[in-house]
């Protein structure tokens, strides 16, 4: 079941409310009763295996530019 976060207006308290999708946008009491509050945006982390390789090194057998990275050294 998705979590939401939620912040009282009235007292600074941020709080968690579980509850299914279809009642997202119902508003929440916060723990302290007071009904003043907000719905706070989520970030979510998304990660996973990449499929690409990794660069070749480039002429002077470094990770693809050169000695120091950006082709400066001859």
């Amino acid at each position: 079941m998705p979590r939401y976060d939620f912040r009282c207006r009235a007292c600074g308290s941020t709080f968690e409310v579980s509850r299914p999708m279809s009642e997202a946008s119902a508003p929440a009491t916060c723990p302290a009763g007071h009904d003043d509050t907000v719905k706070l945006l989520s970030t979510v982390a998304v990660t996973g295996r990449g499929t690409g390789s990794a660069p070749s090194p480039g002429p002077s057998g470094g990770g693809g530019g050169g000695c120091c990275g950006g082709g400066c050294c001859a």
